[in-house]
């Protein structure tokens, strides 16, 4: 997980409202699924689909109650806060998960952009899953709305890995206006990605491209990573 800094164009309630469509549609299935698909390997390295709801629960839930501590959200921080618990039943892994999806919108808010990252790495960890079940809608759905603007966001921030001085213009399909990625320093022409958005999230996100069509011009892939 990591964090976001804003800009002139930040709303104060997106982060919030991501987290909450994406807790609408993605609870229940949640909820319906039996024990042993939780125990299904996703695409992040040595996690199975209860290790992120663990992680993305416990990340929610520090927000919540406001417990930074130093080196939060390190690798070594967030497998601290799986190990707490191991011995938890998925239901009360979803239900903690639901709280945090819940609340930590208005703490996001207050933040005035300093958290949102979270949410957005939230809803990307709701896509490992809806990819580690063969669920359709992985990266896309009905929180692309606001996603895509917090990506934006994220890639001019402290927090973002991507390369540095890179712009990209995403000409993403259904959309009149292009995505600006990241930020030129006047050494580089911007990159220019054409395709659809779950895909551009996937190379954002560093996550499996297998099957994926798009053109990306001017940038090597690993260089649009913003996080992992």
């Amino acid at each position: 997980m990591t964090t976001t800094a804003p800009e002139e164009s930040y709303e104060p309630e997106r982060a919030g409202r991501l987290l909450r469509t994406e807790r609408d549609a993605l609870i229940p299935l949640l909820r319906s699924a039996p024990d042993e698909a939780f125990a299904l390997r996703t695409c992040c390295p040595g996690w199975t689909v209860r290790h992120v709801i663990a992680h993305c629960g416990s990340a929610l839930m520090r927000v919540v109650e406001n417990r930074f501590e130093e080196g939060v959200f390190s690798a070594e921080s967030n497998e601290r806060d799986i190990a707490e618990r191991a011995d938890w039943s998925p239901s009360r892994l979803v239900d903690e998960l639901e709280r945090g999806m819940t609340e930590a919108g208005n703490v996001m808010a207050a933040a005035k952009g300093i958290l949102d990252g979270i949410a957005l790495g939230e809803w990307v960890h709701a896509g490992d899953i809806r990819e580690a079940w063969g669920e359709p809608g992985a990266y896309g759905g009905d929180g692309l709305a606001d996603a895509l603007p917090l990506l934006e966001l994220h890639s001019r921030g402290a927090y973002s890995t991507a390369a540095p001085g890179l712009a990209v213009h995403a000409d993403v399909d259904g959309r009149d206006e292009p995505l600006v990625l990241g930020a030129t320093d006047g050494r580089r022409p911007p990159a220019r990605y054409i395709g659809d958005a779950p895909t551009l999230v996937r190379l954002c996100a560093g996550r499996p491209l297998t099957g994926t069509r798009y053109e990306l011009a001017g940038a090597r892939e690993k260089e649009l990573v913003l996080f992992g």
